[in-house]
């Protein structure tokens, strides 16, 4: 039975790189993963007012988490850093005080700019709080993509077969990860 990875999008834009990125990966997982992309857009500002009682669409993002094996975090680099609304999800998931989604679940990152830096900022801002959130995180390889819109075809694919290689190794790692840490 295949694991089952909530990935979570760091970008909301309809015709996003990193949304066509998940895609292509979902061509390519191995059969022991399930990629299931949890949507972050209609999650409200984190407001601890409402921790008591959670917009609807708060307690169906933490029931999907809660509900994956894993959690793949895919996400470009606003200003160094991790676009406010996939911090905005975290948030969400790590309330109330004890209760939250993230604890003990797998990681992993994969960060992609349009530039060089392939989302260096963002990736390791992001484990910052993933070592907050109790999730161990897939160390290596590390995926950082550059120049993202040259190695994607349009169609669901890769342009290079290396990039396609390397993603699948990747994904292989992120398995192999996951069945260690749920043992």
């Amino acid at each position: 039975m295949p694991h089952n990875v909530a990935v979570l999008i760091g970008s909301l834009r309809k015709e996003s790189l990193t949304r066509h990125l998940v895609e292509a990966l979902k061509g390519i997982a191995p059969a022991g993963l399930k990629l299931t992309i949890v949507e972050i857009g209609d999650l409200p500002l984190f407001n601890s007012d409402f921790e008591a009682s959670p917009p609807a669409s708060v307690t169906a993002f933490k029931q999907a988490i809660e509900g994956s094996d894993a959690v793949l975090f895919a996400t470009p680099e606003y200003n160094r850093s991790v676009p406010g609304v996939l911090k905005n999800a975290i948030d969400w998931g790590s309330r109330p005080y004890g209760k939250s989604s993230w604890n003990g679940k797998p990681a992993a990152v994969i960060s992609i700019s349009q530039g060089v830096l392939s989302g260096f900022g963002a990736n390791h801002h992001l484990r910052q709080s993933l070592v907050f959130l109790n999730m161990p995180t897939l160390q290596q390889p590390e995926a950082y993509v550059a120049q993202v819109q040259t190695l994607l075809d349009g169609k669901g694919g890769f342009v290079k077969p290396e990039t396609k290689g390397f993603l699948e190794g990747f994904l292989k790692a992120f398995e192999s990860w996951i069945g260690k840490v749920k043992g």
